[in-house]
């Protein structure tokens, strides 16, 4: 019997029906120079009107490679040492800067008096696992050690990053538990991408569906790891659902959308957390497809989506 995929929030079917071609699905290599140029189109106002200082380091990347850029936005005359968000940006590990997405954590440092970090890392295919990965733990092993440079708390920390830079984030989380690096306050991953294996239930029932399917799924996981995709020996810092044990980890929030490819693996992830132990906050949004409070930003369910993560920021900072 086939699968039913289940259907989308009207308002958000509209949106997608509006985009008409451009939000066709399925992504495959050839056409990865086309999403590059996209990614470099737009140029948000870091400042967010004067609102932020913003700085640009290049710090020491891994063992044998290049230093890796980080992109740092303050608030104005703030003395006091604020929790810093670290950002992780998406693009299926194939495309986007420092820059792509990176209005989501100011708008939140906004609100909440925070320091955005956001690092660029290397690119798949031409720079494969573990390239990506290391760069965001090298940038974020520099962040926790110069927090009192940027204006940041010490151990207030928290990785943050949607879609591949959600995958990444988790992994940098795990790399920080397993190599001692830095006390990590949460992990805020949005519809993050975790599992190379790409055969869950979601993914089949969103083949040919949505803005990120599964044959866009398999490429990006391809770009990333070859032929060792889906084999038994990938490394759980290149795929967190392949990790053994996920104790030990900082508080999650995981959101996701019910009609979009990685709805199971992220709600697996959360249980797998819970079972280990570990306090993990999970939002399943009914009907969004991936990258919907992107796209349709004004649509309800968008707004509670990201009042949602605000909450969960604002409740953890509290602590």
């Amino acid at each position: 019997m086939p699968l039913v995929p289940p259907p989308f929030d009207p308002e958000l079917a509209a949106c997608l029906d509006s985009l008409g071609d451009a939000a066709a699905p399925g992504f495959r290599l050839e056409d990865l120079d086309a999403a590059r140029r996209g990614t470099c189109l737009a140029a948000p106002d870091l400042t967010l009107g004067g609102a932020f200082e913003v700085s640009e380091y290049a710090v020491p990347g891994p063992p044998g490679a290049p230093g890796v850029p980080l992109l740092v936005c303050r608030p104005r005359d703030t003395t006091a040492p604020l929790p810093v968000l670290y950002h992780v940006h998406g693009g299926g590990m194939m495309a986007g800067t420092d820059r792509a997405g990176v209005e989501v954590p100011l708008d939140w440092a906004r609100e909440l008096g925070a320091v955005v970090v956001s690092v660029d890392y290397r690119l798949a295919p031409e720079h494969p696992h573990p390239a990506p990965v290391e760069d965001v733990y090298a940038g974020l092993v520099w962040t926790a050690a110069h927090t009192a440079e940027i204006g940041g708390a010490p151990r207030r920390i928290v990785v943050a990053g949607a879609s591949a830079g959600g995958g990444l984030a988790a992994a940098a989380a795990l790399l920080a538990r397993d190599r001692q690096g830095p006390s990590l306050l949460g992990q805020l991953l949005m519809s993050p991408m975790l599992d190379d294996r790409n055969d869950t239930v979601s993914s089949r029932q969103m083949t040919g569906r949505g803005l990120w399917d599964r044959t866009a799924n398999e490429t990006a996981w391809t770009a990333l790891l070859g032929t060792d995709r889906g084999g038994p020996d990938v490394s759980p810092y290149a795929a967190p659902a392949r990790a053994n044990d996920l104790s030990g980890l900082p508080p999650a929030y995981l959101d996701v959308g019910s009609a979009e490819t990685f709805r199971d693996e992220t709600v697996t992830y959360a249980s797998r957390l819970w079972a280990a132990g570990g306090r993990a906050e999970l939002h399943v949004w009914p009907g969004a497809f991936h990258g919907f409070d992107t796209l349709a930003p004004e649509a309800a369910l968008s707004r509670t989506a990201r009042a949602a993560r605000l909450d969960w920021l604002r409740r953890l900072f509290a602590r």
